[in-house]
């Protein structure tokens, strides 16, 4: 294997939409029926969806590339919870997803401090995430690097709304 990490571009576009569906539903299709996934699939990750987040101003996505194809992928922005403490400025790690086939390996870890690194590049800012709130592993990763919970919100799959955590890491806060 030869993994590397690349920030992604607008033509990048249909990779992160096939790459956000398949890492999507390897973490988390088996909860949700399958008429309601596919909708969730649909609108989430279209391929004019990406390519607008790839372009837009203030928002980066990085891809985990195996001999170039890609195998994980994180994405960061402006904060977009809907928490009454986000203030303007804060940032958001908004997606981290690596396939299971390639997980154990420091490669989520990676695409994380490359994704922080680049949130905290002009100074140093409150970063929000959401994690479901049955996803222990990921709580824990996030809990290892200064997140702590701050409130719930829910995501809506379909007609499944799922509770998620809202966790925090003050910009006065350091990493563990």
């Amino acid at each position: 294997m030869a993994l590397a990490i690349r920030r992604a571009t607008p033509a990048d576009a249909a990779t992160l939409s096939a790459l956000a569906e398949r890492t999507f539903v390897e973490a988390f299709g088996h909860l949700y029926p399958p008429e309601d996934l596919a909708a969730f699939l649909r609108e989430s990750y279209a391929v004019d969806r990406q390519r607008e987040i790839l372009e837009a101003p203030g928002y980066a996505v990085w891809l985990l590339e195996d001999d170039g194809v890609a195998v994980g992928h994180a994405a960061a922005g402006p904060c977009g919870l809907p928490n009454p403490a986000v203030k303007p400025g804060d940032g958001e790690l908004k997606r981290l997803y690596v396939l299971a086939a390639y997980q154990s390996g420091g490669w989520g870890g990676r695409l994380f401090q490359t994704a922080m690194d680049w949130l905290q590049a002009e100074g140093p800012r409150t970063v929000w995430i959401g994690v479901w709130s049955e996803n222990l592993g990921a709580q824990r990763f996030y809990a290892r690097h200064g997140f702590s919970k701050v409130g719930e919100h829910t995501f809506p799959v379909g007609r499944v709304v799922d509770l998620e955590f809202t966790l925090c890491r003050e910009k006065t806060a350091a990493p563990a």
